[in-house]
């Protein structure tokens, strides 16, 4: 049975792809159960961050499920909406969601599951994983609204090489084109994504969605107006900006409180 498994512990959220037998590929549930999940983990106080992975460790996902395809995209109207409703609706919940996300990639990320990657901050990968979208020798084309997350971290020339070629590729290779954040040993995948979230959590949350946000915002060609350039030293209201400080003076670990 095809899911989307999410816990919560120590302020991490672990949103697990589920598809036994398939290599965890992602059904029109699992995209409806993943644009929910983020949009309750967005808004979850006691998340700090996100870490998706796939289940096991032969897969984080292996694309979309290809059989439903005749049964959920068999005409136009029936294509955009698996695509736009389902498919970029959770794409874009994943890469606008102001918590920070890691994706901790073992095995096959092709396809669908490479789009999410794409979306996420962090991606860490195991040495023997494998990326790639070949899609070309299925006769369709990846929708628009999914190249958006590729398109923020590779260029042009990269996304085309990847749907032209429809190559697989190894994790260096994707490392080297600058899908990936870092590649290391296969069994140390998932204890270094924990390692970077518990990194991430000891930091002051609303400094860490800043730091997206601003991000997200420079992107745009665009002059800061005085108004954004005030708003940001809003930090210095918060009660975590004077926690920050007065741990810095008093020689200890801060204890920041979202606020």
């Amino acid at each position: 049975m095809s899911q989307i498994i999410v816990t919560i512990s120590e302020q991490i959220a672990t949103i697990t792809l589920s598809n036994p037998g398939k290599l965890n590929a992602i059904d029109a549930n699992m995209w409806r159960a993943l644009r929910e999940a983020f949009g309750r983990l967005s808004i979850d106080p006691e998340v700090r961050c996100i870490i998706l992975r796939g289940e096991g460790d032969k897969a984080f996902a292996a694309g979309g499920d290809i059989k439903e395809f005749l049964t959920v995209r068999a005409t136009v109207d029936d294509a955009l909406h698996y695509h736009e409703e389902l498919v970029a609706r959770a794409l874009d919940a994943i890469r606008t969601c102001p918590k920070p996300t890691i994706a901790a990639i073992q095995g096959a990320c092709i396809g669908g599951g490479l789009e999410i990657v794409g979306c996420c901050d962090i991606r860490i990968a195991g040495e023997s994983a494998k990326f790639g979208a070949p899609i070309n020798r299925l006769g369709f084309s990846m929708y628009p609204g999914e190249m958006a997350g590729l398109l923020a971290i590779v260029s042009p020339a990269v996304v085309l090489e990847i749907l032209l070629e429809g190559r697989i590729f190894d994790a260096g290779e994707a490392y080297d084109k600058g899908i990936l954040t870092r590649v290391i040993s296969d069994e140390s995948v998932i204890d270094e994504a924990y390692a970077s979230a518990r990194r991430i959590t000891a930091g002051a949350p609303l400094v860490a969605q800043w730091h997206k946000q601003w991000i997200a915002r420079l992107l745009h060609d665009k002059p800061l107006s005085e108004e954004e350039k005030r708003s940001a030293f809003a930090f210095l209201d918060t009660g975590d900006y004077k926690e920050g400080m007065d741990a810095f003076f008093e020689k200890r670990k801060p204890q920041f409180k979202g606020a």
